[in-house]
């Protein structure tokens, strides 16, 4: 059953109330796992849970594992090798090699840099437009957001919390004024430029460095696979070992209230996916799902960007805005980042610390009194 753009959880709810419900179903991370939990086969026996390259990606609730992920998407800084070595070539390049971009000083004295000599470069800033149209908006108060969270989960050895500090949010404040200072155009106009704007600049090679994912091959691949490369959005906390940000937001989970028959069936159908030859093809395959797989069978893929972050030995900064309380708090997150961008006051800065922190838990006991 395929539901519609928008509409899977009312889809899935339908479904499962009828007497031949689906045996396999999908949940976005631990706030869609706290609806269905009691729907979930424990898969920490099965053969496909031995399969997975990493538990990072087995979704759990204590020592039950609820869902495993069926893709993984990676993202960080997308950049233009052209670009790059060019501005290396430059009178008085702060860098010689792009190697030397191995933590957020290093990136921010580059992007300055680049910005400075944007027209002898021939190009329009050193990052893509941050658009904040909601188009694109979802790069920032989610995707970036879920830096500050991740250091602060680490800090605190959890995978969620009910409050947060906002320990890492002046790294989180530099890291937004380095893209919106260093742009295509001028942080006041960020309101209504889109994502596919943003795209367009990358792809027109008027900036360098683009923040985004694997999703986007198909997009960039324009300007050449072996143009193409990725770096860490550098955060200025752990650089030295900081990696790409790579996770899900997609896992399956097995219905436990099928009849013992089908729950077999459906563990021997998911781990035919993902072993054998016909399965992997198409799980992987650019000419059909095109996934990059948690499992050990994952191959090269014709995505590029894919091998790339496969290939990056940074440790991989984990996917938490997973645990985001609701789309109430990135959109008030988002409008803040908006507000200070076109007036970077510290007052304007205490609107976005507010909304990250003050409304986190007033949105996680929302959820918790609406749960």
């Amino acid at each position: 059953v395929t539901a519609a753009s928008g509409t899977y959880e009312s889809t899935l709810r339908s479904e499962m109330a009828k007497t031949e419900a689906p045996t396999l179903f999908q949940v976005n991370g631990p706030v869609g796992l706290a609806t269905w939990k009691d729907y979930c086969y424990d898969l920490s026996g099965s053969d496909i849970y031995s399969h997975l390259k990493s538990d990072d990606f087995a979704l759990k609730d204590g020592d039950a594992v609820d869902g495993i992920a069926y893709v993984i998407e990676t993202y960080g800084l997308i950049y233009n090798k052209k670009l790059l070595n060019d501005y290396i070539n430059t009178d008085g390049a702060v860098i010689s090699d792009v190697s030397e971009i191995n933590n957020f000083d290093t990136l921010k004295a580059v992007a300055d840099d680049i910005q400075a000599k944007k027209d002898e470069l021939g190009i329009e800033g050193a990052f893509t437009s941050a658009g904040m149209d909601s188009s694109s908006d979802w790069r920032f108060k989610t995707h970036l957001a879920n830096l500050p969270i991740y250091y602060e989960y680490k800090d605190a050895g959890v995978d969620n919390l009910d409050e947060l500090k906002g320990t890492y949010l002046d790294n989180y404040r530099a890291i937004w004024d380095l893209y919106i200072n260093n742009s295509t155009i001028d942080p006041s106009q960020l309101s209504t430029a889109t994502g596919d704007q943003a795209e367009s600049e990358f792809v027109n090679q008027e900036a360098v460095f683009f923040q985004n994912g694997t999703w986007e091959y198909d997009a960039v691949k324009a300007i050449g696979d072996d143009n193409l490369a990725y770096l860490p959005i550098y955060f200025g906390v752990d650089d030295a070992n900081e990696g790409l940000c790579m996770g899900t937001e997609n896992y399956w989970c097995v219905n436990s209230q099928a009849s013992p028959e089908d729950i077999q069936a459906t563990l021997d159908f998911m781990y035919w996916c993902v072993t054998s030859d016909a399965g992997v093809n198409a799980m992987t395959s650019g000419d059909k799902m095109g996934f990059n797989i948690p499992f050990k069978s994952n191959p090269e893929s014709t995505n590029v960007l894919f091998n790339l972050a496969n290939a990056n030995t940074g440790t991989p900064v984990s996917w938490n805005f997973t645990t985001m309380p609701s789309e109430e708090w990135k959109n008030t997150l988002g409008q803040a980042l908006t507000v200070y961008a076109a007036d970077q006051t510290d007052a304007n800065w205490e609107q976005v610390r507010s909304a990250f922190v003050d409304n986190w838990a007033t949105e996680k006991q929302l959820a918790a009194s609406n749960g």
